[in-house]
Formats: C-alpha cells, sequence, structure tokens
C-alpha cells in the first residue's frame, strides 16, 4: 500500500518561507493599519474581513507548525515525535484562550468551553473518522491497549477534576476560590508532569504500535559501536532537528501577536450573531486542531493506529493538564471569573463520551461499529450545543 503524501500536500502553499512571509505581513499588517479598527464599535464588513484573513493566517501557521513538528516526529521516533506536534498544538490553544479572557469583553467560560469542545472533536469525530478509515482500508487494526487505557484514565480524572469538581463544591457554580485554583493548578501539572516522565520513559513501548515497540526495545537492548559515519549521520540530523525546532517557534509567533486581535473579533460576532457562548470555544478549537486532526487521519489511513490514539487521546491529555493550569492562573493574575464547571447536559456527554472511548480501546483491535457511535455522539453535542 502507498504511503500518503506528507502533510505539506494539504497546506494552504507550500514551503515554509511562503507562510512565514505572508503570516509576518498580516502581523505587519494589523498592528500598523487594521488593529486600530477593531473594537465593540467597528463594522460588520471589518469583522467579516479580519476574521478571514486571521483565520485563514492562523490556520495556515498552523498547519506549518504541524509540518515541522511532523518531521521532528520521524526523526525523533514514536512517543516523543508525537509528544512534540501535541504540545505544539496545545500551546497554539492554550495562548488564544488567554488572548480571549485578557480582551475587553468578560468571558468567564472560554477555558470550559474549549476544553470540552476539543474533548467532543478530538475523543469523538475525529477518532470516529480515524476508526472509519482505517477499518475500510484494512480492516481491524493492531494497537498498544496500555497505553490506551493509560491515556483515558488521565483524562478522567484530569477532565473530571476540572470540569465535573466545581459544580458539586463550594457555592457550586462551576468556580473554584482562589486557593483552590492555585492547588488545582499545582496538582494538575504535577500529575501531567509525571504522567509525561513515565510515557518517555519505564512505559514508552506502551505508546508504540505493538510490533515496533518490541523491535526498538530488543534493538535498544543490542549493543552498538559507533563509527564516525556514525557521529557525521548524528551531527547532521541535530542540525536538521534544529533548524525544524526554529521555524517551528517562528510559526508560532504571528499566532501569538494575531491572537488578542481574532480575540476581539470572537467576542464581537458570537454577541452580535447572538450565537450560543460556547461557540468560541467551539470556533478555538477548530482553528487549533484541524492541522492536527489530519494528521492522525493520516496515521490511521497509513496503518499507524498507536500514532492515531497518541495523537487524539494524546492531545486531550495535553489540553487539560496545561489549559486548566493556563486559565486559572491568568484568572488569578487579573482577577477574571473562571467557569470550569460543565452544565448537566455537557455532564451527561462527558460520561458518555468517557464509558464509550474506555469500551473502544478495551481489546487490541478497532472497531468500524465503535467509530460510527463516537460520529453518532458528536452529532449530538453538535444538536445540543445549539437547542439545549
Amino acid at each position: 500500500m502507498p504511503r500518503i503524501p506528507s502533510l505539506s500536500r494539504f497546506t494552504l502553499t507550500k514551503g515554509v518561507l511562503p507562510k512565514l512571509i505572508i503570516a509576518w505581513a498580516v502581523v505587519a499588517a494589523f498592528q500598523l493599519q487594521f488593529h486600530a479598527l477593531l473594537g465593540p464599535d467597528m463594522s460588520t464588513t471589518v469583522a467579516v474581513f479580519s476574521f478571514a484573513v486571521l483565520f485563514a493566517t492562523i490556520l495556515m501557521a498552523a498547519f506549518g507548525v504541524v509540518h515541522e513538528a511532523d518531521e521532528l516526529a520521524h526523526q525523533l521516533g514514536e512517543p516523543y515525535g508525537t509528544l512534540i506536534l501535541t504540545l505544539s498544538i496545545v500551546s497554539i490553544e492554550v495562548i488564544l484562550i488567554a488572548a480571549v479572557m485578557m480582551g475587553p469583553g468578560e468571558s468567564p467560560t472560554i477555558g470550559r468551553d474549549s476544553i470540552f469542545a476539543v474533548m467532543m472533536i478530538i475523543m469523538n469525530l475525529v477518532t470516529g473518522i480515524c476508526l472509519l478509515a482505517g477499518a475500510m482500508r484494512y480492516g481491524e487494526q493492531e494497537y498498544n491497549a496500555p497505553g490506551a487505557i493509560t491515556f483515558i484514565s488521565m483524562i478522567l480524572v484530569l477532565a473530571g477534576i476540572a470540569l465535573l469538581l466545581p459544580n458539586v463544591i463550594g457555592a457550586r457554580d462551576g468556580t473554584f476560590t482562589n486557593e483552590q485554583a492555585i492547588m488545582i493548578s499545582l496538582l494538575t501539572v504535577a500529575g501531567y508532569g509525571g504522567f509525561l516522565a513515565l510515557q518517555m520513559g519505564r512505559y514508552r513501548s506502551d505508546y508504540m504500535q505493538p510490533e515496533a515497540g518490541q523491535m526498538s526495545i530488543l534493538l535498544a537492548q543490542a549493543p552498538r559501536r559507533s563509527t564516525a559515519g556514525d557521529d557525521a549521520n548524528s551531527a547532521a540530523n541535530t542540525r536538521k532537528n534544529l533548524g525544524h525546532a526554529v521555524k517551528l517557534v517562528a510559526l508560532m509567533l504571528p499566532i501569538v501577536l494575531l491572537a488578542h486581535d481574532l480575540a476581539i473579533i470572537i467576542d464581537y460576532g458570537v454577541v452580535k450573531a447572538g450565537a450560543p457562548v460556547a461557540v468560541g470555544g467551539v470556533l478555538i478549537a477548530i482553528i487549533v486542531f484541524t492541522p492536527e486532526s489530519i494528521t492522525a487521519v493520516k496515521a490511521a489511513l497509513n496503518n499507524e493506529t498507536q500514532r492515531a490514539i497518541n495523537l487524539c487521546l494524546g492531545a486531550f491529555v495535553s489540553t487539560v493538564g496545561l489549559t486548566v493550569p493556563a486559565v486559572l492562573t491568568v484568572g488569578l493574575l487579573t482577577g477574571k471569573t473562571v467557569i470550569l464547571g460543565i452544565s448537566a447536559v455537557e455532564t451527561v456527554l462527558f460520561a458518555l463520551t468517557i464509558g464509550l472511548t474506555a469500551l473502544t480501546y478495551l481489546g487490541h483491535r478497532t472497531s468500524a461499529t465503535q467509530g460510527l457511535l463516537h460520529i453518532l455522539l458528536f452529532a449530538v453535542f453538535g444538536l445540543m450545543l445549539f437547542t439545549a
């Protein structure tokens, strides 16, 4: 079976240099001209045009970030490469959420809405598409169940603490007290950090494709002598990886600089359209995770099921592990209210998603039926978003 072309084929423009030029040109244009036009009194025409430009630019830069992270992933192997890709994407999400929170409007639920939207999109829509796409091409696909179950356990604990616990403590208004926010932030960071240390260390083989993982362990245990050629290749690979890392950062900076302007427009658009407040969080999730979602589907089509699982479930673990402390910290520093507790309807969808995902990955082979159920659950989320 031929390998699917590199993600660079799907990007908005070919090559990194055009992306960098376009992204930084847009940054300059908004800083010098358009930024002054944005605000509560902006016209609909300005808002629509600015949103289109910012959306396209940030999405293009995000595709570039994913491409560079994907190059590093192939160089470093699993699970290091997927972790770099996931952390890059989640960092963009954290930047956008923080920009919305520090904007002129009040957005106490933007963190919660974004986290929950990522959960529904990644764990239901993208997971479902991966399961179906892989099943259509290869039938049942193998994966490493211990790694998948560990991801689900992390999601249950970290997301449950962040999204469910605030509804049953204190004033039961979905918020933490300042003292609780500090401790929850520290505990979340500690839990996520400990998970990463174990994932990169002792339990690394749990996050590899079964055959590849076993072979990697055997190769790692075998004695190997260094040669001059190996040293030269190692130096060349180091320079190459450094180049990818520099380009990744250069593509992320425009996203950071444009995030505030996009936040202003999202606030304006949600109010103007009379849309549910949660739509803002869904937009951020779509902007940020579209490139990674394409990468996950591509991995499923390449019969790299474990990589698809690492991207989907790992993305949400990273989302909770990084976004919750970031949102609570911004709230503490700015004095703004942060509501993390989800609604009763969302709680039901949360429980169904965790339960279905656990059942999906209890075995060692994927199922197309489970993929259909994940997509169905996402459709219910979309319905509830606008009708509940």
